[in-house]
């Protein structure tokens, strides 16, 4: 059995093996790994040539203008159908076809609409047909993720349509809307955009463009109607300034000029250590050195674990990762001592709800898989955002670009020491001596990534332990999403700064476990825990309340719990996956994932619509299960979230762990235990110190200076 452990949920739930584990082959090797890897930066390169070539599909350049035209918006692997993959890896059967998923915006015609294909094969493409979907749903246009030309577009309409609020902006804030460079206004947007399904309105909150002008709002909320293809016809719709609402720019001009405004001037902002900034202010009340080097992660005697393409094995481990553009990372074929455990486990969607007194923090429901956050994993910094001894790799991503984009040290490998003992016992002779001690120094091996999607930044960690336990962990830091503080506002969040409302809001993040047991024939129970009283068998009489009994609870069909949505609350909660702690289906090869990239902007009618996957009353007894799993945390923002959310307290996450499956807790193959006895007691002289690596680490010595490029470019 294998146990399914939620960080923040005190509940522990069994996949069951159909028959008993034996002992699996050896890891597969690299190149059938390979088969799950990400498209390689030639392969991009093939899938665009080839979809630009075709005349039918009258591709244009996704940049630049107009917005009325066909563009190709996302190219990624399209992984091997499950049966295929494991006739391949367990069977020697043939190897899968590698194919593409590819996006397209079709635009310029009567009726757009968006279209996904399957091209292939690869290396060299020669063939394209449509990607179908459940229940045979089509893709509407509305729904389809925002891309920097209509960000530019919607700059544009700005430009035009707060022309007459120029000089109030400027009496207000000391900053005019211009071109968006430093020292001018900018903004945010907030989704989904609209109401109903079809339309595409977004709430856009001016702010000031500084450093972290994330937390310096300016009081104004713009609703822009930018559902056509020709900009011409976008429109404002409303405006809201300090708590009123105004249906056109020309009519908060006019209550400006007549003075009739409740105007709130903001403070002048300071050249350096503005609040919103990283730069050192203030000190420590002990004034213990921080101007040194910290503690530091290194491999004195080289690395342990060994890294081949997207291959990775450490002491038990073995699995084949990508980094998916949509929706990122991605982890295949996982096993320990050639066992597979897992088939898939993968990150889904990372949702944030919001509430607020403003129309846009009352709009904000951001679901980050429709901003591709599997896209947005810029350069991972040495020595901060992982340890400088660490593996770096780069990430192609191509999404919407004309081209590849290479994303320098996107990922990251490293051995974790994880500051506390994996096994440790100290046996005392109870007379100022001992028996023996014996420890095993605790480590993980860390798969890392991040995504920035826009002001949050998410830390995507799977941790490997040699005990056979895997952590799934995200941590939520970043700026916060804040709002232009009013007396209102204080229902639904803390004043964090003079003219700041950080706005109370729940994450939210969902994986998909496809765990595969010893098989694929697998089964689901909970183990249900109580107190039960009995009479003691050696005291008559006496009836002593025993400790605890356990046993397992058969659920029914489907199985779910937890996190049920007040009614009312906004877009259809089917459309995404935040009612249960956990859902168990069976494996369909139409329910790849429980969200998708068009959920953002449609979540009323959704293409992947979560509930229908547990909706269709199916046995999950002896089959092939998915596990899909819920993690979140409600963050109520304070004053200590300035400039950033702090990763302590805000992680989130889950363990799979190993129940009754070895025969003794697979760490003791580690060679890193020591184990110490006396000699001599009771006089303690002489010690016998037992260990299986050198005597002593050998130095741990930094490499150079700190270094950071940060760019991606077209490649």
């Amino acid at each position: 059995m294998w146990l399914l452990q939620l960080t923040w949920v005190l509940a522990m739930l069994g996949i069951t093996a159909g028959s008993s584990p034996s002992p699996g082959p050896a890891a597969p090797p690299p190149d059938k790994a390979s088969i799950f890897a990400d498209l390689s930066l030639a392969e991009l390169h093939a899938v665009r040539t080839f979809l630009l070539s075709r005349p039918e599909l009258g591709l244009s350049a996704s940049r630049g203008e107009p917005l009325a035209k066909n563009t190709l918006f996302l190219v990624e692997l399209l992984p091997p159908k499950k049966r295929l993959a494991l006739r391949y890896l367990d069977q020697g059967g043939p190897r899968p076809r590698r194919q593409a998923r590819a996006v397209i915006f079709f635009g310029g015609q009567a009726e757009p609409n968006v279209t996904e294909f399957i091209v292939g094969p690869l290396p060299q493409p020669d063939s394209y047909r449509p990607l179908r979907f459940k229940g045979g749903r089509t893709i509407p246009f509305a729904s389809r993720p925002i891309t920097q030309l209509e960000y530019e577009l919607l700059h544009r309409t700005l430009l035009v349509a707060l022309e007459p609020l120029q000089p109030l902006l400027r009496d207000a804030t000391g900053f005019g809307y211009h071109n968006g460079s430093w020292g001018s206004l900018t903004f945010s947007d907030a989704a989904p955009r609209g109401l109903a399904p079809g339309e595409r309105r977004s709430w856009l909150v001016l702010q000031r463009f500084v450093e972290g002008f994330f937390l310096h709002p300016v009081g104004l909320e713009v609703l822009v109607d930018h559902r056509d293809t020709d900009p011409q016809h976008w429109a404002v719709q409303q405006l809201w300034y300090n708590g009123q609402y105004f249906s056109s720019p020309r009519e908060l001009a006019e209550r400006y000029e007549r003075g009739t405004l409740a105007l709130v001037r903001l403070p002048e902002l300071p050249s350096h250590q503005l609040f919103s900034s990283y730069e050192p202010r203030g000190r420590f009340a002990t004034g213990t050195p921080t101007d040194v080097h910290g503690a530091k992660v290194c491999e004195p005697q080289g690395r342990r674990y060994r890294l081949r393409g997207n291959q990775l094995e450490y002491g038990g481990w073995s699995l084949a990762f990508r980094l998916r553009s949509s929706a990122g990372l991605q982890l295949f074929d996982l096993r320990f001592n050639g066992e597979r455990l897992a088939y898939e486990v993968s990150v889904q969607e990372a949702i944030a709800f919001y509430g607020g007194h403003t129309p846009a923090a009352m709009q904000t429901k951001y679901m980050d898989a429709g901003w591709g956050m599997g896209s947005v994993t810029y350069e991972l910094a040495r020595g901060i955002d992982c340890p400088e001894a660490a593996t770096y790799l780069d990430a192609h991503h191509l999404y919407d670009a004309d081209g590849p984009v290479r994303f320098s040290s996107a990922i990251c490998v490293f051995e974790l020491p994880t500051g506390v003992p994996l096994r440790r016992h100290f046996d005392s002779d109870f007379q100022g001596g001992f028996h023996f001690y014996a420890g095993l120094e605790g480590q993980a091996l860390v798969l890392r990534t991040t995504s920035t999607v826009y002001n949050y930044d998410y830390i995507w960690d799977f941790l490997f332990y040699p005990n056979g336990v895997m952590e799934a962990k995200v941590h939520a830091t970043g700026f916060i999403h804040a709002t232009f503080y009013t007396p209102q506002g204080r229902r639904y969040g803390s004043r964090v700064h003079s003219h700041v409302l950080g706005n109370l809001h729940t994450h939210l993040v969902h994986y998909k476990v496809d765990l595969d047991i010893a098989g694929t024939g697998n089964s689901f129970e909970t183990m249900d825990v109580r107190f039960e009283n009995i009479s003691n068998p050696w005291s008559p009489g006496a009836r002593p309340q025993q400790g605890w009994e356990m046993g397992p609870v058969p659920p029914p069909a489907p199985t779910h719990g937890g996190l049920r949505p007040a009614p009312g609350d906004g877009p259809d909660p089917a459309a995404v996956p935040r009612r249960y702690h956990l859902a168990v289906t069976r494996h369909h090869e139409n329910e790849r994932s429980s969200s998708s990239i068009y959920t953002q902007n449609d979540p009323w009618e959704p293409l992947v619509s979560f509930e229908g996957f547990i909706r269709d009353n199916e046995t999950i007894e002896d089959q092939d299960l998915v596990a899909w799993v819920t993690v979140g945390f409600l963050h109520v923002p304070h004053a200590e979230d300035i400039p950033n959310t702090a990763t302590p307290g805000n992680a989130v996450g889950f363990f799979l762990r190993p129940f009754n499956f070895f025969d003794e807790d697979p760490s003791v193959a580690s060679r890193s235990p020591v184990i110490v006895r006396p000699l001599d007691p009771p006089t303690f002289s002489r010690l016998q110190i037992q260990r299986w690596t050198p005597a002593s680490p050998g130095p741990c010595v930094a490499p150079g200076p700190f270094t950071y490029n940060g760019t991606y470019w077209h490649e």
